[in-house]
């Protein structure tokens, strides 16, 4: 017998102990990352226990009005599986439930966001079938760029050859830093001058976060001397490293920095991860694609995957 309850932050602990030992979940599903955000939504996250009370699954999610998100604070989310419970069968128990509780506190449609697959730990898709067996259907695809580095492409042959100049040039230096200030300035400006947009992420809320995750939050830099010229955060979850932000001043573009600076990244995180995920390049759920961006994280040797998202009328 399954139950399903809302998550409060008195359970915070049980929360993360099943994160921490999740074949599905990345550090982005810690309360302590969910969090930082916790202004800007109304969490409705839920908790699935068998009749022994051993937390079976926890699912991230925020509501608004009748419409449950799972969870509009995240790239990805869905039902967080443990390691070695939770089979496929459970999931449609634990669906099934789910469903009762979420028609009993007026919610009528859920907008369902499973975790790709280059993000789990082990196969996790129980989630999935058991969505399709309630009547869901997509609703966002989403194409992102991802190298595989267990047999990475190489970059496009002019790519290639501006990043080895790059990578040559005197007086450049390319590693990992904790300037996160600096970079943030080159961030925001650039946002402001091109898309009159801003960073999702305060320079208060990443240099937190950072403190939060250090081993999984990661800047990477070239600089000419001190002078900042470009940076990289990268999202390290698990097997599969993120790329977040990317920005480079005017001068950094000139030396075509950011190239020498993705191939050095690729290089020192070659041992710990199996997959580098340039992100997305849609708008308007998948709809409409950014050609010149998809073809530019192309060039690295990336080759599509898709975020997918369903709805679910409950």
């Amino acid at each position: 017998m399954i139950t399903i309850e809302r998550y409060t932050p008195e359970m915070q602990a049980q929360w993360d102990e099943v994160i921490a030992n999740s074949r599905n979940a990345t550090f982005l599903h810690h309360r302590n990352y969910m969090d930082y955000h916790a202004d800007r939504f109304t969490d409705f996250s839920l908790m699935a226990r068998n009749s022994a009370g051993k937390l079976m699954a926890v699912l991230p999610a925020c509501i608004e009005g009748e419409m449950l998100y799972s969870h509009r604070g995240l790239t990805y989310g869905g039902w967080l599986m443990p390691a070695r419970r939770c089979d496929a069968l459970d999931m449609l128990e634990i669906w099934a439930e789910m469903t009762k509780y979420l028609k009993s506190k007026g919610i009528k449609q859920l907008i369902y966001k499973p975790v790709p697959h280059i993000y789990h730990k082990y196969p996790a898709e129980e989630d999935i079938y058991a969505m399709w067996r309630s009547g869901g259907q997509l609703h966002a695809s989403l194409v992102s760029t991802v190298v595989d580095l267990r047999n990475p492409l190489p970059f496009d042959q002019g790519l290639r050859q501006r990043a080895k100049r790059a990578s040559s040039l005197p007086g450049i230096t390319y590693g990992e830093s904790t300037d996160f200030s600096g970079f943030w300035q080159i961030l925001t400006d650039l946002l402001r001058s091109r898309f009159e947009a801003k960073p999702v992420h305060s320079v208060e809320e990443i240099t937190l976060l950072h403190s939060r995750f250090s081993r999984n939050i990661r800047l990477f830099t070239a600089k000419e001397g001190d002078e900042l010229l470009a940076g990289i955060v990268v999202y390290v979850c698990g097997r599969t490293a993120h790329s977040q932000y990317t920005a480079a001043t005017e001068r950094g573009k000139e030396l075509s920095v950011v190239h020498a600076l993705y191939q050095h990244i690729l290089d020192t995180l070659r041992s710990e991860i199996d997959y580098f995920d340039f992100g997305t390049s849609n708008e308007d759920n998948g709809h409409e694609v950014n050609s010149g961006l998809l073809r530019q994280k192309c060039s690295y040797g990336g080759r599509a995957i898709v975020y997918n998202s369903f709805k679910v009328d409950l």
